[in-house]
């Protein structure tokens, strides 16, 4: 074989793009990368459809963000929100729009990577990656990457994206650094049809006794998603809560299908979005919304911003080059979703130390109802809303500042409608 025909064999082998892990944020990314025309290899350890602990709640930024042409699996629509504390002071607002919509992860994901896969895409599912290499001896110059399989099978790239999830391999390369760590519990309850009736449309928020913790009830056709979520280390208060709140929901004699845990982690403001040719983003990078958790509109608009500077960086055909690609990349992703994390880590440390206020505030105030109502809808975002809205930020500075406040003798009050 001649050393033309060797070196074009060679190329053929290298992919433009790289991405790990096929949950919203990888299929995000692949999809972005092939649309633009490039080989996109997406790799993913388990089979797919699978299931993943989540809530499943699509607000308005995760349906902005969706490729075209996606049809959500909606399994029920929501225009009612009934929020409570601790079990206490009920009540329900209600919406003529929708709120926004419910889904299961497992059909979510896999059409998603469906339209990953249409757009170009090559799948590849029950591979684990061990690591990644930027330079040695798996690497035959400094514009290809290494994604080392378990088996030693090394996979080359122009660029790669880590979407593996919140214990990413792709992330510990990268050096993302975490500062908030939650411990979500969950349980999926098949109910009677007369139960599913009455939850159909509506959901509730509980805010919990543990500081910053709350749960929800999410109507699913047959099957009602219930769960806690809190600061990781208060695993067996966390368990009791989520039995409580079950056992008081009338649910405790119906058996779940599936229980689940999952840690949600938050990166610390100055953690890496990049290294060298590598991107991380989604739940990889420590994408998420810190006072509601909220994790697949982070994943989805990140992932996408990934596979489009993951070109670039394919493109690049030097050190520099890349580096300006993927400091683009981190500006990309700090002006939109890292000025979102601002706003919600200010809003939880507001919630931790008065829940009560946030309560009394978005059950009986109508304004703070209807920002609740924009932000699901996806009219605005937590981030616009302080921006847009200067008395919104001297509120939620104002509530950061003030002593606790009892709440409100509010028991089971008459619903509302906006």
């Amino acid at each position: 074989m001649s050393s033309e025909n060797s070196s074009a064999d060679d190329e053929q082998r290298v992919w433009d793009v790289v991405v790990v892990g096929a949950g919203p944020a990888g299929a995000s990314a692949a999809y972005a990368a092939a649309v633009a025309g490039r080989r996109v290899l997406l790799l993913e350890k388990a089979e797919l459809p699978r299931y993943k602990t989540c809530g499943g709640g699509i607000i308005g930024p995760s349906r902005d963000a969706l490729p075209p042409g996606f049809e959500l699996p909606l399994q029920d629509r929501v225009h009612a929100v009934t929020f409570s504390l601790d079990g206490k002071f009920t009540r329900t607002r209600r919406s003529r729009q929708m709120l926004f919509g419910l889904i299961n992860r497992p059909e979510f994901d896999q059409q998603l990577v469906e339209h990953a896969q249409k757009a170009g895409a090559e799948l590849r599912t029950g591979v684990t990656v061990s690591r990644v290499e930027q330079h040695g001896s798996a690497v035959p110059d400094r514009r290809t990457v290494a994604v080392v399989l378990q088996g030693g099978e090394a996979v080359l790239a122009r660029a790669v994206v880590g979407a593996d999830g919140s214990a990413s391999r792709i992330g510990a390369h990268v050096g993302v650094k975490l500062d908030q760590v939650d411990l979500g519990l969950e349980a999926e309850i098949p109910v009677p049809e007369t139960v599913a009736e009455d939850w159909q449309g509506r959901v509730l928020i509980d805010w919990g006794p543990m500081p910053g913790s709350y749960g929800w009830v999410f109507p699913k056709g047959d099957t009602l998603t219930v769960g806690v979520i809190s600061a990781r280390g208060e695993g067996a208060a966390t368990k009791r809560y989520l039995e409580d709140f079950i056992a008081r929901l009338g649910l405790a004699g119906f058996e779940p299908s599936v229980s689940s845990g999952h840690l949600t982690r938050c990166r610390a403001e100055d953690s890496p979005l990049s290294r060298g040719r590598v991107l991380v983003c989604g739940d990889a990078a420590g994408l998420l919304e810190p006072w509601t958790r909220e994790g697949i509109s982070f994943a989805l608009r990140s992932g996408r911003l990934a596979g489009e500077w993951a070109v670039r960086i394919a493109e690049a055909h030097d050190a520099v080059d890349t580096r300006r690609q993927a400091l683009n990349y981190a500006f990309a992703i700090k002006a939109g979703l890292g000025v979102e994390m601002a706003v919600g880590k200010s809003m939880l440390a507001a919630f931790e130390r008065r829940p009560g206020m946030l309560h009394a505030a978005i059950t009986s105030f109508r304004p703070a109802w209807r920002a609740f109502a924009g932000i699901t809808r996806g009219s605005t975002t937590l981030g616009e809303l302080v921006r847009s809205h200067p008395m919104a930020g001297r509120a939620l500075s104002a509530l950061d500042r003030r002593s606790a406040v009892a709440a409100p003798t509010v028991a089971e009050s008459t619903p509302t409608t906006e």
